[in-house]
């Protein structure tokens, strides 16, 4: 008979420590770099931790010691999240001479490449990005057998935001009118509670406000 093993606890983990967990997930792989979907296969945590914690999965792999990959084939929704993170952080659609380091991980030019112009890109961006609610909704109600992903993907995460005008709905701070000021997308009912990760019950909240509320809800204060 098998063991049973629990997942570590990672409420509380620490930068130092998820710099650690990534060195080690290189060392086991054998590679001095990571992608992003190669580490939750044997990490601590999601791969959007670090995006959160960093800045960017690159910046991760900066403080890390490892190398950043700089490959040509990159797919559209590693663009797609690149300029959502860019668009989120200025709080507003980015201009095209903005998208660059430090505030994006790839270049203007590769947008303009791929999709022949800047503005084809960002309309390309906002048609991935907001979907077919119809279907998405249908796709998400389908799924009852198993419980939901703790973080929501790139579409539900846009359109809580979009929702919410790129404001904290407890502070109202937006990346807009406050430099450094970071969105976090959170369970209203806690996911650990029993939240659902679905659209009305995620909520805008700046790093200030996520980390104050940690996993309590309104009726526990």
């Amino acid at each position: 008979m098998s063991e049973f093993k629990l997942k570590p606890w990672n409420r509380g983990i620490t930068n130092d420590e998820l710099i650690e967990d990534m060195k080690r997930v290189a060392a086991l792989l054998g590679k001095n770099t990571l992608k992003y979907d190669e580490y939750p296969k044997y990490g601590r945590c999601a791969s959007r931790v670090f995006e959160t914690r960093f800045g960017s999965w690159n910046a991760a792999l900066q403080a890390s010691g490892l190398e950043v990959s700089r490959r040509q084939n990159i797919l559209n929704e590693e663009l797609f999240e690149n300029m959502e993170r860019v668009w989120v952080a200025l709080g507003r659609q980015p201009r095209r001479q903005e998208v660059k380091r430090p505030l994006s991980d790839i270049s203007w030019k590769t947008y303009e490449k791929r999709f022949g112009g800047w503005r084809n890109a960002l309309e390309a961006f906002v048609s991935y990005a907001n979907g077919d609610s119809s279907q998405l909704a249908t796709r998400e109600n389908s799924v009852q057998t198993s419980r939901e992903s703790r973080f929501p993907d790139l579409r539900m995460r846009w359109r809580v935001l979009t929702r919410d005008s790129f404001r904290c709905v407890s502070c109202g701070r937006s990346p807009a009118i406050e430099y450094g000021v970071i969105l976090h997308v959170d369970h209203i009912i806690p996911w650990i509670k029993g939240g659902r990760t679905e659209d009305n019950n995620l909520q805008t909240l700046c790093d200030r406000c996520n980390l104050g509320k940690s996993d309590t809800v309104a009726d526990d204060v």
